[in-house]
């Protein structure tokens, strides 16, 4: 399947049970790079507007470029009420953004998805100089019981995870692709909390997991079923996540 059209089928579960964002990153790029209100972004892989909303908060002009009419959709709904949202229909490989005009961009939970070298080349068009790129992920920690048995569910009923997994992105590609500049890493901490409906919401809002139609779903929701009983407290599971942050200039 197209990479684009992955998500088109899972966007109402996307939309409930995917994580947002800590509220961190923002003084943390106010430190770090000095964001302001009226910086522009770009946020690429935008989806159905999660990482957008943080910054819309921080009062910045946002253009969601998404390739996924079904996501970018979603996302002009959720943010009906930000007026510097501007949703585009377009690619990392060919934004439809104008030259030299964005101070910062940012991909959320989408580098992973990008063709590398036709990426970098359009970004470094839209970039003023001087402009940063934000990586960012949310990725489970799995030194935690409930994460390491969710991590063998996964393997056990997944598609192509291993092989789609944004842990494939590893050092070398993120300092290949600044380069010639530097970056810096920062790790902060997120959690969601599930009920056993939204354990599978979460669980089926990922790509590489079977859907509700799909022949092997009944028996991947007894395994979920499971794991929520094993880990429950007070009706309640825990996501606990690294999100990772990489942080540069671009141009």
């Amino acid at each position: 399947m197209d990479y684009k059209q992955r998500f088109s089928d899972r966007v109402e579960n996307y939309i409930k049970y995917r994580p947002g964002y800590p509220d961190e990153i923002i003084p943390t790029l106010q430190l770090e790079i000095g964001l302001m209100a009226d910086d522009i972004i770009a946020d690429i892989g935008s989806g159905t507007g999660l990482s957008a909303k943080l910054f819309l908060e921080n009062g910045n002009t946002i253009y969601g470029v998404e390739p996924n009419e079904p996501m970018r959709k979603a996302a002009e709904g959720l943010l009906s009420e930000y007026e510097n949202f501007h949703s585009i229909h377009g690619s990392s490989e060919s934004t439809n953004l104008k030259d030299n005009s964005i101070d910062l961009i940012v991909c959320a939970q989408a580098f992973h998805w990008f063709d590398r070298q036709k990426t970098k080349q359009e970004f470094h068009r839209i970039a003023n100089n001087g402009a940063h790129l934000c990586l960012i992920w949310n990725d489970r920690k799995e030194t935690e019981p409930f994460q390491i048995d969710y991590e063998k569910l996964i393997q056990e009923f997944a598609i192509d995870y291993n092989e789609i997994s944004h842990r494939n992105i590893t050092q070398d590609i993120i300092e290949d692709f600044y380069a010639p500049n530097k970056f810096k890493k920062f790790i902060l901490n997120y959690e969601q909390h599930f009920d056993l409906d939204g354990l599978i919401g979460r669980i089926i809002s990922s790509s590489y997991m079977p859907n509700q139609n799909d022949v092997n779903f009944p028996q991947l929701k007894s395994a979920i079923v499971s794991l929520f009983d094993k880990y429950k407290q007070n009706e309640i599971v825990t996501f606990a996540y690294n999100t990772i942050i990489f942080l540069g200039k671009i141009k």
